[in-house]
């Protein structure tokens, strides 16, 4: 829910002052219905704003390029797309006593992909199609993948994730944990031509209508690198029938395998310590993917 602190350097936001915001800025629009948009991300507060908009804030200083970055590319990106992605409308600038730029998009209907989808196989094609066409845009004026960033080699996670697993405790099978995480690192490196990865295809970043994938959301983790970070949906989302359907659609070698389950126990295990006391529904999600890791893990140990 928004209004948990999730971070201990969170610039609290409230509608007073996104009313002040969209005054002083955006006046045509600050008559508009305004109310909080209850959601587990992580990193924006959301306001509904009028039928047809929406408005992010930045909840925490590393997610203060979003806003920018996503009015640059993803007008760029969206027509290439079979998905519909956010419309950027306006950028908000630091004022009224909040520190960060700020956005205005268009409203995208839906429900986040928590449960809302009626057919696993179908999405799982829907899902491979909008990263299949996502790789094959031109990277060539794409900005340079910080260290660390989506995408890149896993050994740059590996000391934040055996870190995350040791805080954990017994909260987890570390052993089991670890053994998959090192198969991952063990993995032949990506070694083809970068390419666009959305870099954090979860749930609560998928919309659906009518229990069917709809609109792609949250490009915070946009990047260029290895293909396989966009598998994360595979055990994020899918399992079973709707896996093999999502990997065979996409064509995926074990190699690239491998570092995308990584990517995904990665993602789960460095969630769960941060957000175990504050956001519950953040730490549903990133259970079932490392409980989907670890047994997909299983399955080949045995």
């Amino acid at each position: 829910m928004s209004a948990l602190r999730m971070h201990a350097d969170e610039v609290d936001v409230d509608l007073d002052l996104v009313r002040r915001l969209l005054a002083g800025q955006f006046p045509q629009w600050a008559r508009l219905p305004l109310r909080p948009v209850e959601s587990y991300g992580t990193d924006h507060h959301i306001y509904r704003l009028g039928e047809h908009l929406v408005v992010r804030l930045p909840r925490i200083g590393w997610a203060t390029k979003q806003a920018a970055r996503e009015a640059e590319w993803l007008p760029k990106l969206a027509p290439h797309l079979p998905l519909a992605l956010p419309v950027p409308v306006a950028l908000g600038r630091p004022a009224a006593g909040y520190p960060f730029d700020w956005s205005v998009c268009e409203w995208l209907p839906g429900d986040n992909a928590n449960g809302t989808i009626d057919d696993l196989d179908r999405a799982a094609v829907d899902l491979a199609a909008f990263v299949a066409a996502l790789r094959r845009i031109d990277t060539t004026d794409a900005f340079p993948r910080p260290p660390g960033g989506r995408g890149g080699p896993l050994r740059e996670l590996d000391e934040g994730v055996r870190s995350s697993v040791g805080q954990l405790g017994d909260r987890i099978d570390g052993p089991a944990t670890l053994r998959s995480w090192q198969e991952s690192l063990d993995a032949p490196a990506w070694d083809g031509p970068a390419v666009w990865v959305h870099g954090d295809l979860l749930p609560g970043n998928l919309l659906v209508v009518d229990g069917r994938l709809s609109a792609v959301i949250d490009f915070g983790g946009l990047n260029v690198g290895d293909p396989a970070c966009d598998l994360q949906p595979a055990w994020n989302i899918f399992a079973g029938d709707s896996r093999r359907r999502f990997r065979a659609a996409l064509d995926v070698d074990d190699a690239s395998w491998l570092r995308g389950r990584g990517w995904a126990l990665c993602q789960a295990v460095s969630a769960l310590p941060y957000y175990w006391d504050t956001n519950p529904g953040m730490i549903r999600q990133v259970s079932h993917a490392l409980a989907q890791v670890l047994a997909d893990s299983r399955s080949h140990w045995h």
